[in-house]
């Protein structure tokens, strides 16, 4: 656990560097307060098939409404599996998004490019659809979509893992708030089994392999962030349940190592399998909540509070969208 430590502190270091410090608030010292609450919108899966985008912009709408809203999380999965993967798609998502008044921030999910290869998306090479994903919904790295985007900290920044700017990190009423790139599919090695050709391994494997290494980086950054500047509370967000499986044992094994030592809420926040569920004591680490949100819907959210002067930190109440 020291040489993780260790590289994780070199890792915020070396960020620091390249980051200006604007993009993140500036932490508090220790007793000097626990901050102002936050207050976000959490959706994922959605929106799911064309129906769904049809009826995306009322959510919009609703989210938009609601003026406590400081900011949108989306736990991944813009699309559904059989729908297309093109560029037009992606394009259209892109600007449907930036119609949030509020930032809004993505981590991809498996439809979007891990599943491309099946025939009904388009057969596409799932790494080509991944730097599409990378180039249409994250353009700028260190900044978000949103009508009134705003900096955050981009993994990018990091010469090691330059290519993940998915993967992002911002602090709001002290509580760090962060995006590791892990999504459905086994992670990606389920075989590419429809890609015309047939699966490639090699390159399936490497692609996991490097992801799963910026992953586990990324999370002892976000710790290590966490326990320099006193953060009360930890929010970390992945499109697939880290479960116990070839595909996430290592990054379920290292989120739960983090929270552990870290000692204070840590709430874990994903998609993928379309059940609102709330799980305390996730992995047996007692200030560790697993906390999934709606999909498959475009018509109920989660309106969630950052709260650092509750013993929790976090809160949150399902809405739906009127009318719906």
């Amino acid at each position: 656990m020291r040489k993780t430590l260790l590289a994780a502190a070199a890792l915020a270091a070396s960020l620091a560097a390249v980051i200006p410090a604007p993009a993140l608030a500036a932490p508090a010292p220790a007793g000097s307060g626990k901050g102002p609450a936050v207050t976000f919108a959490l959706i994922g899966d959605t929106p799911y098939g064309d129906d769904q985008r049809a009826r995306f912009p009322a959510l919009v709408d609703a989210i938009n409404s609601d003026t406590g809203v400081r900011f949108v999380l989306h736990a991944g999965d813009v699309k559904n599996g059989s729908s297309t993967c093109d560029d037009a798609r992606f394009a259209d998502l892109a600007a449907l998004f930036g119609t949030f008044a509020a930032p809004f921030v993505l981590t991809p999910g498996d439809n979007e490019w891990t599943d491309c290869h099946r025939t009904a998306a388009g057969g596409y090479l799932p790494t080509e659809r991944l730097d599409a994903v990378r180039r249409v919904f994250y353009p700028v790295a260190g900044r978000t979509l949103g009508r009134h985007p705003m900096p955050v900290l981009s993994q990018a920044a990091d010469r090691r893992h330059r290519d993940y700017r998915e993967n992002v990190l911002f602090t709001k009423g002290r509580v760090v708030f962060s995006t590791v790139h892990v999504v459905g599919s086994e992670n990606d090695l389920q075989p590419w089994s429809e890609l015309p050709g047939g699966d490639r391994p090699a390159l399936r494997t490497a692609e996991f392999e490097a992801r799963r290494s910026a992953a586990l980086d990324w999370i002892d950054a976000t710790f290590e962030r966490a326990r320099r500047t006193h953060a009360p509370g930890v929010l970390l967000m992945m499109q697939a349940e880290p479960v116990q499986s070839p595909g996430f044992a290592d990054i379920r094994a290292r989120v739960v190592a983090q929270a552990r030592a870290y000692g204070k809420p840590v709430l874990l926040v994903h998609g993928d399998e379309h059940v609102y569920e709330v799980e305390p004591g996730y992995a047996g680490v007692p200030n560790l909540t697993r906390l999934e949100t709606f999909g498959s819907t475009a018509s109920q959210w989660l309106r969630v509070t950052a709260d650092p002067r509750t013993p929790s930190v976090f809160s949150w109440r399902p809405r739906t969208v009127p009318g719906a």
